[in-house]
């Protein structure tokens, strides 16, 4: 039976544990393996900045190489832009890295300078390549794909429990912008029209090359365009291109075609967050040419007004120790990485490795994490009673606010886990609701504890066996224990762990979840 939650003026909640009668005189006859649930909703209330709207946030600026204290250029309006997929097929599990990561840091700037003073873009690239491979290959119209692997993409996100971003611009949809960033590129005399492409001369701008540390012969190398003999240089890069008539593509001054990849995010992040703005995020893979692309175009496009204060990068993603092949068996897409594992599983084990390391994804791992996080919910489901305005623990929160450092602020969370598991009925409550508000900071700790340890039945092919029934074989496993029929209670205990049933006999009954 599910419980729901109630608010009273004063912001607390009293909850009806699973299986619970009415309120009535027969409420306290309630079986003790039943007392094992609670439905929690904790919100985070904000930070409140200091004097000069600082806070104690450093982040590492891949620009200079280092960690460096955050300082917002509008504290009242902070803005991030995160680089967003290209909708042709399913999100694999590197693409929910980066995700995750700047989920977590959406939700720490929203913790520290209040939810209504920050505003985080991440675009889809509707129009690409790729897209057009995927359209030729299937046949299928290229509006169906990029409609339906757009929502498959916030579905499996938001599965993860990534919160939807403030915008979430497509490409197809600022053609218009990006036409004016090139035409202005193209007067101040750092673009180019040649054989109908327009292209960005790289030589224009002294600085190319700054955000990636790469050398002439290494952009080049790693840039892996064509030497074209439209080209003035080598290292140049395409704004627009002409489309053939089975392309998409739009009117322009230099002829039908479409944008190149890079300028889609200099024209969407300006046209959102302003010339000059917070934060670019995005994976490493992006730092050349993608980012330093961006940054070139943009800069030249403003006169030479600084584009992004601070850039952040997650690390790369192998597979099973290996870079993910889909030759090799170890290609993870979300979508059917959640027929196996609740999406905060997956969360919960992209965090466990600070952004910036690589990341070696695997299956174990995966279970490892699930069982992980059934010990956070067992203990939730025995606290009873939230604050739902629970201030996080600090440890959690400084953790954070160190560069993101996931690892740390997990460590604190055990440490919360331990001490509720230790904690008198009495103070179980308030640790309950600073361990549930400590983990909406990582959004983790986000389920209902009956659902997440119970279920209806089993998720992956619905044959799993009904709370009510597993309930009454602990009943009969019970009665068998109490006349010291132990043969019959070891008997149900393997019914049920053939069912997927973990049982745990603590001092005030037996528990149970589904595995």
């Amino acid at each position: 039976m599910a419980t729901s939650v109630l608010t009273t003026p004063s912001r607390r909640v009293r909850l009806a544990p699973v299986g619970a009668a009415a309120p009535g005189p027969a409420a306290g006859a309630m079986r003790k393996h039943e007392r094992v649930t609670a439905t929690v909703t904790c919100r985070v209330a904000p930070r409140l900045l200091r004097i000069d709207g600082t806070m104690n946030l450093s982040l590492y600026n891949t620009m200079d190489g280092a960690k460096q204290p955050f300082v917002p250029i509008d504290p009242a309006a902070v803005r991030m832009y995160v680089c967003g997929p290209t909708v042709y097929d399913y999100a694999h599990v590197g693409n929910a890295r980066p995700a995750v990561v700047f989920d977590v840091l959406f939700r720490l700037l929203r913790r520290i300078y209040g939810e209504d003073h920050v505003k985080y873009v991440r675009n889809i690239t509707d129009v690409d390549d790729k897209i057009i491979a995927a359209h030729r290959a299937s046949g299928e119209p290229i509006e169906a794909i990029t409609a339906r692997t757009a929502d498959a993409y916030n579905r499996d996100m938001a599965a993860l429990g990534c919160l939807a971003p403030s915008v979430e611009p497509r490409a197809t949809h600022h053609i218009g912008d990006m036409a004016a960033m090139i035409a202005a590129l193209v007067e101040r005399g750092h673009a180019y029209a040649a054989d109908g492409h327009v292209l960005f001369d790289v030589s224009s701008m002294p600085a190319y090359g700054r955000l990636s540390r790469r050398d002439v012969e290494e952009m080049i190398a790693g840039a892996r365009v064509e030497v074209a003999p439209y080209k003035r240089g080598p290292r140049d890069f395409v704004l627009w291109k002409p489309s053939v008539d089975d392309e998409p593509g739009w009117d322009s001054p230099w002829g039908r075609g479409r944008p190149g990849w890079h300028i889609e995010c200099s024209a969407m992040s300006a046209r959102y967050l302003g010339e000059t703005f917070d934060i670019h995020g995005g994976g490493q893979d992006l730092i050349f040419p993608h980012h330093e692309n961006e940054l070139a175009q943009s800069t030249c496009a403003h006169d030479g007004r600084p584009f992004v204060r601070v850039w952040l990068h997650n690390g790369y993603l192998m597979s099973e120790g290996e870079k993910m092949a889909k030759s090799l068996g170890n290609f993870y897409t979300v979508h059917d990485l959640l027929a196996e594992a609740p999406g905060e599983a997956i969360r919960f084990l992209l965090l466990q490795t600070h952004y910036r390391q690589p990341l070696d994804f695997t299956k174990a791992a995966l279970a490892r994490a699930k069982r992980a996080l059934d010990r956070f919910y067992t203990a939730l489901a025995a606290a009873g009673t939230y604050d739902l305005e629970a201030e996080p623990d600090g440890a959690v929160q400084a953790g954070l606010e160190d560069d993101l450092n996931t690892p740390q602020a997990l460590a604190a969370l055990h440490e919360l886990l331990n001490a509720l598991n230790k904690a008198a009925d009495v103070n179980k409550p308030a640790l309950g609701a600073r361990l549930c508000a400590s983990a909406r900071l990582l959004g983790l700790l986000s389920a209902d504890p009956a659902t997440w340890l119970h279920g209806a039945a089993d998720s992956a092919d619905g044959e799993g066996p009904e709370a009510g029934w597993i309930e009454a074989r602990i009943e009969a496993r019970a009665a068998a224990r109490k006349a010291r029929d132990f043969a019959a209670a070891d008997r149900i205990r393997s019914e049920l762990d053939g069912h997927g049933v973990v049982l745990e006999d603590r001092p005030d009954g037996t528990r149970w979840r589904r595995a």
